[in-house]
């Protein structure tokens, strides 16, 4: 991707004007003395219709449109005497106009009404001079003027527009630059004076909290996400992530859902300016289980509603052995119905045994439930009631179905008695 901040700036040009009557060259001469008084009058027309332009407290700037408009004509009829003029002048001057628009942010719609107006009043000025003055000029010639005029103030707005995208790509440039350094800052946890320095310079408030959502594409329909200019893009990084201010705030959560389609994400909890490493890290581990397969969810997912399996994956030798003694009796049932059991009784253990409450959460008959839980029993003892060791059976479980998800299958029959004669789970 080209760097917008390294702006080549295009070879001057000349400002050409195809116009060429007999006695041109004299008309222009003497029309040079009207100039001032046709650019005064030009500019009470323009500030009469564009309010905007109209800036009693900034004489500088009343003095900058009188020059403008005298440049303009004052050069135009330096062209009608002499073709071969130099413009090198006029050009960088009409491209330092577009810089200054730019660098007080404004468009170019009004500077483009204020040529037409200028000009229109210029055409009709001069040729009613050059009449005043005695020369006849003929109806072409008339149109032969005003046709000039025009194009020669479609170079100038054509001058005028490469300025203003030069300054404009600087200025966008110089922009990313400090938000990409301030992101770097956050990242690695720098000073407050640090990061104050530098949120300055970026243009962004220091927020009172934010989190780092990490990223990774996973498939062709991923997209460069439009992001409110207040989020810091880290997308240039080798590992993608986003800064987000105020993450917790209304509308936060459906916008990064909305923009981070075709992307795996993962968001850090919530931290101060200070701890956005703390944020960083989460989402990463997060998004990396996300990539395996162990946790899932619309984008960005969450840590802080994973944060028994980010913990226990931390160590996740250790947490097979557990697996291993804990879940022996459930590992020996059939494959076919391991599954289903480590579901139960991970349901039975939030919800206290109690068969009604399960059977709503995993959406299944109460009498299904009560079969499983007879099989559990079969297979545990009493061991599975027990209170003192519930915490390790409890994170067994999680950790177990998390690692062995299984597909979306067509449902395994379980006996009628279970079922009550109806089909469930």
């Amino acid at each position: 991707m080209s760097d917008l901040s390294q702006v080549v700036r295009l070879p001057v040009r000349r400002i050409e004007l195809d116009l060429s009557f007999e006695g041109a060259r004299r008309i222009a001469g003497d029309l040079r003395e009207h100039v001032p008084g046709i650019a005064a009058e030009a500019v009470r027309r323009i500030e009469g219709r564009l309010p905007e332009f109209v800036r009693p407290h900034d004489p500088r700037y009343a003095r900058a449109v009188q020059l403008g408009v005298e440049c303009a004509i004052g050069h135009f009829l330096e062209l009608m005497a002499d073709p071969a003029a130099p413009s090198a002048d006029v050009v960088e001057f009409w491209r330092q106009i577009g810089v200054g628009e730019a660098s007080e942010g404004r468009t170019l719609d009004s500077w483009q009404a204020a040529t037409r107006i200028g000009t229109g009043l210029a055409v009709e000025r001069l040729t009613d001079r050059a009449e005043r003055m005695g020369y006849r000029t003929s109806p072409a010639d008339v149109a032969a003027i005003a046709n000039a005029a025009l194009d020669y103030l479609n170079q100038l707005a054509a001058i005028v527009a490469e300025g203003h995208a030069d300054a404009a790509a600087r200025a966008a440039g110089a922009l990313r630059d400090h938000r990409r350094h301030l992101l770097d800052l956050l990242l690695n946890g720098a000073s407050p004076a640090e990061l104050k320095e530098a949120a300055r310079e970026a243009d962004w408030p220091l927020p009172r909290t934010l989190a780092v959502v990490a990223m990774r594409e996973h498939g062709p329909d991923a997209r460069h996400p439009a992001l409110p200019p207040d989020v810091l893009p880290g997308l240039h990084l080798g590992e993608p992530c986003l800064i987000v201010p105020d993450p917790e705030g209304p509308g936060r959560a459906r916008m990064l859902e909305r923009q981070l389609h075709g992307w795996t994400a993962a968001i850090g909890p919530a931290v101060g300016t200070g701890d956005v490493g703390t944020s960083l890290r989460l989402a990463r581990e997060t998004l990396a289980l996300a990539c395996q397969g162990l946790i899932g969810g619309a984008a960005p997912i969450p840590a802080e509603r994973h944060m028994p399996i980010l913990v226990m994956m931390r160590e996740r030798a250790l947490v097979e052995k557990v697996i291993a003694r804990r879940l022996a009796p459930l590992l020996s049932a059939r494959p076919a119905t391991r599954y289903r059991l480590a579901e139960t009784l991970l349901a039975c253990l939030e919800h206290g045994f109690n068969a009604t409450e399960v059977s709503g959460h995993l959406h299944l008959h109460p009498q299904t439930v009560r079969y499983r839980l007879r099989q559990l029993d079969d297979l545990f003892g009493d061991a599975v009631h027990a209170a003192s060791d519930r915490l390790e059976l409890h994170m067994a479980l999680r950790a177990w179905l998390a690692l062995n998800a299984e597909p979306a299958a067509e449902p395994v029959a379980e006996p009628a008695a279970a079922r009550g004669g109806l089909s469930y789970g």
